[in-house]
């Protein structure tokens, strides 16, 4: 079983192209099921009455905040609810709701993972990788930050630290959850998937990438991250975890 994880916040545009990609892939991979937890964290447009439509016919479960807490809050109460539903041979995928990546990888993804890595990443810095559609300023601010947290957290196979874009062997997940409960994403920002992939590192993960084509291109409205504030929490981030 592959679990897809997808944090929502205000993606009426996006939700409802991507959910379409998603059964495109069920459909040209039938070996496998899937299901869908979309969290939808207190989006102000139609993105739980999409989720729900859709969840007539195709595995989506709605899951939904009072309010807009985050990314790391959308991913912590994600990650807790697949735990109880992804077994130690499944799978978790997370992805980003604003149809920015392609499902279609997912089967590539799976196939690195069955190679005996508990982690795979979709990485834009891997041969083949490439981002479409994302300004300079955005791509100098991304590869920096993965570039200076190779520097402090050094994990073997990973560039890209920060793309939401991965697949969890489901024994890690289960490990992970374990071990670190809700401590697992205290980040509330973009900056929680390096905190989720640092600690899962910890555990021990076995970690590979494989080559991403981020079409930000297709992106339906503005950027939800604040800059400023996310290269201060990847400053705190960094402070709170080194030599731990």
């Amino acid at each position: 079983m592959i679990t897809i994880l997808l944090p929502a916040y205000n993606e009426e545009k996006s939700l409802p192209q991507l959910l379409e990609r998603i059964a495109a892939y069920g459909q040209a991979n039938p070996a496998e099921p899937y299901q869908v937890i979309v969290v939808n964290d207190g989006s102000r447009d139609r993105t739980p009455e999409i989720a729900t439509a859709y969840a007539a016919r195709m595995p989506v479960h709605l899951i939904n905040h009072d309010g807009n807490k985050g990314l790391g809050a959308a991913m912590r109460t994600g990650l807790a609810a697949a735990a109880k539903v992804v077994g130690p041979n499944d799978a978790l995928v997370t992805m980003d709701a604003d149809n920015t990546h392609d499902p279609a990888l997912i089967a590539t993804l799976r196939a690195e993972l069955n190679k005996g890595y508990d982690l795979v990443i979709a990485s834009r810095y891997q041969k083949g990788g490439q981002e479409i559609g994302l300004s300079p300023a955005r791509h100098i601010f991304s590869k920096g930050a993965s570039t200076l947290l190779h520097f402090f957290f050094p994990i073997q196979g990973v560039r890209d630290y920060t793309c939401g874009y991965r697949i969890y062997g489901g024994s890690l997940l289960q490990r992970a959850v374990a071990t670190y409960g809700g401590r697992l994403v205290e980040e509330q920002g973009f900056t929680c998937m390096a905190e989720i992939l640092i600690k899962m590192a910890r555990l021990g993960a076995r970690v590979s990438e494989v080559p991403l084509v981020l079409r930000y291109d297709l992106k339906e409205g503005a950027s939800k991250m604040n800059v400023s504030r996310t290269i201060r929490r990847y400053v705190v981030l960094i402070a709170h975890n080194w030599r731990q």
